[in-house]
């Protein structure tokens, strides 16, 4: 497994999505945990398994399916990833960043990122949506960055500006959409770590210290990879279990998977507004 990533690479994966599909996407999006069910709602999609993608990184995580669903959501072509890769799973932190250059090469402008989180803020709740106002990237901070290794000056430069990584014009369609949905929507600051451990009590209250709304592992990665090539951000986490700052509860993945269920119809909701709003 190559460790970066080349533009060889990234012109082969396009090519082979593109010969999958009519549709020219305009929309990425990314769908985490138990998140899988909005897809559903696509019309006349393209079904292609990432196994039918040789190299595409491949999920091995329940609530996780694997599969691009390209179509039309509310008269938008969009290219939807049912499932994600994890630095956990074993893949090299560049790889990661692949669907997202491929969404670029394919003409997408904007990546709608989804993901399932725990709380930090002691006043979020299970079935909560958070939207990202910005995030805390300790694992590029420690060296793992998806921009890692030779610059793919073909997408954006060396060494790209992130004070605005999630978009705030988009910030201001999806508290519109939220408030004529009478959907809730906090908002706050996600980190990412690398798992696939659940954080201490010791963790959490650290990053509470340091100003961390929400943590989950993945997300980081691919808005970063995004931001890089000029794309538009509207990050929302799902918050699938209460901030465990004292130690008391256990978290569990299946905690996670059932809270997606309560998730998916408020995420539904938010990203059609969303793209109604476009």
């Amino acid at each position: 497994m190559d460790e970066f990533l080349s533009l060889e690479k990234i012109n082969e994966m396009t090519a082979a999505v593109r010969a999958k599909t009519s549709y020219t996407p305009k929309i990425g999006m990314i769908l985490g945990s138990g998140l899988g069910p909005l897809a559903d709602t696509i019309e006349n999609p393209d079904v292609v398994p990432y196994g039918e993608l040789p190299g595409w990184p491949i999920s091995t995580v329940e609530g996780h399916s694997g599969e691009l669903v390209i179509g039309k959501l509310e008269g938008q072509d969009v290219l939807v990833m049912r499932g994600r890769t994890h630095f956990y799973e074993g893949y090299p932190m560049p790889l990661l960043g692949l669907p997202v250059r491929v969404m670029q090469s394919l003409g997408a402008k904007i990546l709608i990122v989804t993901n399932a989180a725990g709380a930090v803020d002691p006043d979020f709740e299970p079935g909560d949506l958070m939207m990202l106002t910005d995030h805390l990237n300790l694992l590029g901070m420690a060296g793992h960055n998806p921009l890692r290794g030779p610059n793919l000056a073909e997408f954006g430069p060396r060494f790209p500006d992130m004070s605005q990584v999630y978009d705030r014009e988009l910030h201001d369609v999806a508290r519109k959409v939220a408030a004529e949905n009478e959907i809730t929507l906090r908002e706050g600051v996600y980190v990412c770590l690398a798992g696939p451990s659940f954080e201490t009590p010791a963790d959490l209250r650290f990053l509470r210290t340091v100003g961390v709304d929400a943590v989950g592992m993945s997300t980081v990665p691919e808005a970063i990879v995004a931001r890089h090539g000029g794309m538009r951000v509207l990050g929302v986490s799902g918050i699938s279990n209460k901030a465990n700052l004292d130690g008391n509860t256990l978290t569990t993945h299946e905690e996670v998977l059932e809270a997606g269920q309560v998730l998916v119809p408020k995420l539904t909701n938010l990203v059609r507004g969303v793209l109604r709003s476009l």
